[in-house]
């Protein structure tokens, strides 16, 4: 709840007129639709109303009953209609019914009471919407809520054809895109889904969102939407990051789009919107944000945005629209450095002196630059930002010409093998980049945005390591024992199978990536994208697609630490060690009783 009402004070700063509050974690939004709320969760839904209204925020409450809902029952109607009453009575004035991602099949009642699973779904929205005195803000979210979902396209789509008939005219219908995560957004495609609706479709837009990902971040500006945009549509809602931390810079570049000026009808002027300079305006934004010591949670604060606050004279739309170990890791041993709230490591603190930058408090300030390195390797669901774009190709263009450095391989013109290392070289320096990102961010003045980003950035530092030791390995700089995994033949083999159980634990030998997934572009179907840079690296590492199994399978510790690991071959003495305790785990499962 804190973190709402920053948001807010946010979105007043950005310009952006209209908040949805449909969180999963609010059980009697979806799951337990029927019961009201408590008088302790009254309280809290009604300081949100009060705080979104004070800041010139709609506040849309969101009820999605399409699970179990009998469309066709008395009580369940009766059940809706007093849940909403309640929230209306606690101040709020817009709504949301959505029926997104539920099964299209009807229960007998609605079989013999409707003609169709739209003309139930209309029927329910429209009573609804009359039941309470036919706000200006109320929104339908279909099941039907894409191209890739219309049975069998957008313009002959039965059930989309219902909803432009029948629904009240004042109802605005939600709309993603092409794809449930769309890449871009085009106006023949709003037009398309516009004439079938009989209404301009309101986006919700899940560039931004992580949900559907654990291990995904979306740091990257608002891009792929023009702003003429706007007039094909009756609004845009931004699905956020599930982080609050990670969505400054989405919201603050939506504010800039949103404020961008239209040019004349003939479209003689063109809007000047410029998806990289948003990005540059808003980092320069965040960086006074992060340097905020702020706790977890956000409690009492106030945004420091120098983001312009739009004419408030000029009415607004509806809705927001109309070399060896990185240089961090301790001298001793492969396992070292403190727990917890860890100290800068030696010779971090200079350099952000020589940026300008004094540390605070004994904790440190993250540069623009690592800011930016960190924004470029959580970017976009399609699209990577320049550090990762970098990295990927590479440590790419290193595996496929590991020949010119091998030992084994025929006598290669030293200007190739310079090309090699300098690429090489140019590589290892990110790796320890995002090692040095890592540690300023655990030891970092913001603890709420470190609370918010360490997995991520725990993930980033762990795929570094092992990237620059794959490289170490592949320029002979690893010596391995006499073992036929020694070979280079084979040396994919010790990275990816020897490696990673010295970091993480023991793994299946079927290692690979598949929690990298975002909607392709060819009709619904998943595909390898990378959160950040983690998945698409484990493919440059060699692993295999469709295995139930990861690279990285160790979670991030419970509490932020600075500790590092380095990478060292896999030895004969660690067979030993492994095969010992294989032995003793053997026993003693034998010596359980069978049920």
């Amino acid at each position: 709840m804190d973190q709402r009402r920053v948001l807010f004070q946010w979105m007043q700063h950005w310009g952006l007129n209209t908040y949805l509050y449909g969180p999963k974690d609010d059980l009697k939004h979806r799951l337990l639709w029927r019961e009201v709320y408590s008088p302790e969760e009254e309280g809290q839904l009604r300081t949100l109303v009060t705080e979104a209204r004070s800041q010139g925020v709609t506040f849309v409450y969101a009820l999605s009953p399409g699970q179990d809902i009998v469309f066709s029952s008395a009580c369940d109607l009766t059940l809706l209609k007093r849940k909403l009453k309640q929230v209306s009575d606690l101040g709020c004035e817009a709504f949301a019914i959505l029926f997104d991602d539920i099964d299209h099949s009807m229960c007998q009642a609605d079989s013999e009471a409707f003609s169709s699973f739209a003309h139930a779904q209309v029927s329910v929205a429209n009573e609804i919407y009359r039941f309470l005195g036919e706000p200006s803000v109320f929104l339908f979210c279909p099941t039907e809520y894409c191209g890739s979902l219309c049975s069998p396209c957008v313009s002959k789509s039965s059930y989309l054809q219902t909803l432009g008939a029948d629904l009240q005219p004042n109802i605005s219908v939600i709309w993603t895109g092409s794809k449930v995560i769309s890449r871009t957004l085009s106006v023949d495609c709003l037009e398309e889904v516009g004439s079938v609706l009989q209404r301009p479709p309101l986006i919700w837009d899940n560039l931004h969102a992580n949900d559907y990902d654990s291990r995904r971040l979306f740091l990257g500006p608002f891009k792929g939407r023009e702003p003429q945009l706007r007039r094909h549509l009756r609004g845009l809602l931004l699905n956020p990051n599930c982080e609050f931390e990670a969505n400054y810079i989405p919201l603050h570049t939506l504010g800039t789009w949103h404020r961008t000026p239209l040019g004349g009808e003939g479209g003689d002027d063109e809007p000047d919107y410029c998806p990289d300079s948003a990005l540059s305006e808003a980092l320069r934004d965040w960086m006074d944000e992060l340097n905020q010591p702020l706790q977890p949670g956000r409690q009492s604060t106030t945004p420091t945005s120098r983001a312009k606050t739009p004419d408030r004279a000029k009415p607004l739309p509806m809705f927001p629209l109309s070399s060896g170990s990185p240089p961090t890791s301790p001298a001793k041993g492969g396992e070292n450095g403190s727990e917890g709230e860890a100290k800068r490591p030696p010779g971090e603190g200079l350099k952000h002196k020589a940026q300008g930058r004094v540390p605070c408090g004994g904790k440190g300030l993250l540069s623009e630059a690592q800011v930016r390195l960190l924004v470029g390797l959580h970017y976009l669901p399609h699209e990577h930002g320049p550090a990762a774009q970098r990295l990927l190709q590479d440590l790419t263009w290193l595996k496929s010409n590991c020949h010119l450095v091998s030992l084994n391989g025929k006598k290669t013109a030293q200007q190739k093998v310079e090309e090699w290392r300098g690429r090489a070289s140019r590589l290892m320096a990110l790796c320890e980049d995002i090692a040095e990102l890592h540690c300023s961010v655990v030891g970092g003045v913001n603890r709420a945005v470190l609370y918010d980003l360490y997995p991520y950035v725990w993930d980033l530092r762990n795929t570094a390591l092992v990237a620059k030791a794959f490289v170490c390995w592949l320029d002979g700089r690893v010596l391995g024992d006499s073992s036929t995994l020694g070979s280079w033949k084979n040396c994919f083999h010790w990275v990816l199978y020897k490696a990673p159980p010295l970091l993480c634990g023991a793994m299946s030998p079927d290692l690979s990536l598949v929690s990298d997934r975002v909607w392709d572009d060819d009709g619904g179907g998943a595909t390898w994208s990378g959160f950040g840079t983690v998945g698409v690296q484990g493919r440059s590492l060699g692993g295999s697609a469709g295995s139930s199994t990861e690279l990285f399978t160790h979670p991030p510790p419970l509490f932020p630490t600075s500790r590092l690991y380095n990478v060292r071959p896999y030895h004969s003495k660690d067979k030993e060690f492994h095969d010992r305790v294989k032995g003793y785990r053997m026993a003693r499962n034998s010596r359980r009783p069978t049920r």
